[in-house]
């Protein structure tokens, strides 16, 4: 009964003397932890709460329409003219093929179907990366939808301040719009270089051809093109232009977009662009501007305004017919030529 009650004894001394401090120690850092938790969880409150006064509410932003180019028909339904602030065509998100929206997500934003706005998880691996290479290494941790907040700022400064906008202005459109109408808007609004606002104007301009057409090899480069279009020109910096087109066709191949076949076959195949002089550009099939669009434009402009008419993507359905219009302004030429002749043979006579 002695030896029972001294090992209870013992027992009950070495909890006090050792587990207490122990579960103190514990007890402290798991306190302190959760107060830090709380106070950090306030802070970052307090900072959103802070910067997210002003900007635009969930109305605005569903409402949000990119500036498109508005065209002119002939009275046969072909394209004659067309004027722009910023050359965009705007492609409904049914309308991109799955292909497109696969190449710039693969380029951009992997885990866009799956995170609110922002990528905390991204954003780790920029920092780490940024650690690791002593800052040699930097990249930009941005999500698609992020990338299409920035059309809500002012200040296009690479700023901390900016950033918290982006992250916010992000939760918010992720609460107003689903996935596609979010990245519609990117691939409408992003700019890709060579005047080419949104996927649509960049096929055109760089292919000559309507997103339905284009190639796998030419998908892949146009989302290469997003963080900086100047970098990989198809002619000025046509070898780094290949590399990141390539890196973009891998991408897909990882994330399950491209069969391995699929991706072989189009990571050979030259870049073939209208800047290289492979494709005719858009604008040389479109007749020269006249008198008839110009005038349609001076009437358009003063009934509804100057920047509308330029950013309102316009469909105008004039009664012109390029072939008659041609022969007409052929027959007003030689007429006024004849006319200056008439009136110079007559002054010569009455100088007589």
């Amino acid at each position: 009964m002695l030896c029972l009650s001294a090992i209870k004894k013992l027992v009950i001394w070495l909890y006090l003397a050792i587990w207490m401090p122990v579960l103190r120690i514990f007890g402290t850092i798991f306190s302190t932890m959760t107060l830090t938790a709380v106070f950090g969880a306030l802070a970052v409150g307090a900072v959103f709460l802070i910067y997210g006064k002003g900007l635009p509410g969930h109305d605005e932003l569903s409402s949000y329409q990119p500036k498109t180019i508005s065209r002119i028909y002939s009275g046969e339904g072909h394209i004659i003219d067309e004027f722009a602030v910023e050359r965009r065509l705007f492609a409904a998100a049914v309308e991109i093929p799955d292909l497109v929206k696969a190449a710039f997500i693969s380029a951009e934003d992997k885990n866009f179907y799956s995170h609110a706005g922002y990528d905390p998880a991204g954003m780790a691996a920029a920092l780490r990366d940024a650690i690791v290479s002593r800052g040699e290494n930097l990249r930009g941790a941005s999500t698609i939808t992020q990338q299409v907040m920035k059309n809500f700022l002012l200040d296009g400064s690479r700023s901390v301040e900016r950033k918290i906008k982006e992250i916010i202005l992000a939760t918010r459109i992720e609460g107003t719009l689903d996935k596609d109408g979010i990245l519609e808007l990117y691939l409408n609004e992003i700019y890709l270089g060579q005047n080419s606002y949104g996927v649509a104007a960049a096929a055109l301009n760089y292919f000559g051809k309507s997103l339905d057409d284009l190639e796998l090899e030419e998908v892949a480069y146009l989302a290469a093109l997003p963080k900086a279009p100047s970098q990989y020109h198809p002619v000025r910096q046509r070898e780094r232009a290949v590399l990141r087109r390539n890196f973009v066709l891998r991408e897909m191949n990882e994330n399950g977009f491209l069969l391995d076949a699929a991706y072989d076959i189009a990571r050979k195949q030259p870049l073939k662009t209208v800047q290289n002089g492979d494709f005719s550009s858009f604008r040389s099939s479109l007749p020269p501007r006249d008198y008839p669009t110009d005038e349609i434009r001076r009437q358009l402009t003063r009934d509804f305004g100057e920047a509308e008419f330029f950013t309102g993507g316009y469909s105008v359905r004039a009664t012109v017919d390029p072939t008659l219009q041609e022969v007409a302004a052929q027959s007003l030429r030689l007429g006024l030529e004849i006319t200056i002749v008439q009136r110079a043979f007559i002054m010569e006579q009455k100088r007589l």
